[in-house]
């Protein structure tokens, strides 16, 4: 069974490549995510207020593990205002989610471009708001200095410019290149594919919050040789931490032993 990393127990791993989701590992992106959902949603159903309650986000907050794209947010946030409950999205997230883009015949494609512009407007007319909802975790930003951007990735299904602009605005300086998002229109295990080509002989740590995704990195046999970390800090449930414990090539770190980790 792959044990949890703390400080007592982790040793400082140098001469690695480091790969790094940015939502759920780097930020805590959970409220303006939310909060990006529900005003897409609130010009879809003109009956829901213009602005969420603190109760909504946190309800919202319980659901992010299952969610993978930000559009989906919208259909969350719609979905819980009607009264369901996290723990039946949780189960039933595919089925939910299919049902009222059904139900309301809904356009995926229209809803990611919905998602985008209301982001867009937002930081247009109040970056340092739209910053603030997108705190980094505790220790993460100075420990983000101390890595040598030629050793680290970001990979995410975040668009890059969102990336770069909650970075620069920590103060963290990371070039763009090295920053994998939405844009390449790429897979994680895609992307780690090609990075173990470009850096032949390296190892490549790959720090992640999401199982599912971890899972299929563990499925493709070009990626044998990537060190898979679960980062239990991030957006996943109790039987997540259950089930990534059970995986002998998955390594559960928790938020002090990823700060320890790196030089």
């Amino acid at each position: 069974m792959a044990s949890l990393y703390t400080k007592k127990t982790v040793t400082k791993i140098n001469s690695k490549l480091y790969a790094l989701d940015f939502d759920g590992v780097i930020c805590d992106s959970a409220i303006e995510t939310g909060i990006t959902g529900w005003k897409v949603a609130q010009h879809i159903w003109r009956d829901m207020p213009a602005h969420p309650a603190e109760k909504m986000i946190n309800l919202f907050r319980q659901v992010r593990p299952v969610m993978e794209t930000g559009y989906e947010a919208v259909l969350i946030m719609r979905l819980l205002y009607e009264g369901i409950s996290p723990a039946r999205l949780l189960a039933d997230f595919a089925n939910q989610i299919n049902h009222i883009i059904k139900r309301e015949k809904l356009s995926t494609s229209a809803l990611k471009q919905q998602f985008g512009e209301t982001r867009d407007h937002w930081i247009a007319n109040d970056l340092a708001q739209w910053i603030e909802m997108n705190p980094l975790f505790e220790g993460v930003a100075d420990k983000l200095r101390q890595i040598d951007p030629e050793q680290c990735y970001i990979i995410t299904t975040k668009q890059e410019r969102f990336v770069s602009q909650i970075l620069a605005a920590n103060n963290i300086a990371f070039p763009a290149d090295r920053i994998f998002g939405l844009d390449r229109n790429m897979s994680k295990p895609q992307i780690l594919a090609d990075l173990l080509v470009k850096h032949s002989g390296q190892t490549i740590l790959f720090v992640e919050d999401r199982l599912p995704t971890l899972i299929n990195v563990i499925n493709d046999q070009r990626l044998n040789d990537v060190q898979l970390f679960f980062a239990v800090w991030g957006y996943n449930t109790e039987q997540d931490k259950m089930d990534a414990s059970k995986q002998a090539k998955i390594t559960t770190l928790d938020l002090a032993g990823f700060i320890y980790l790196y030089p």
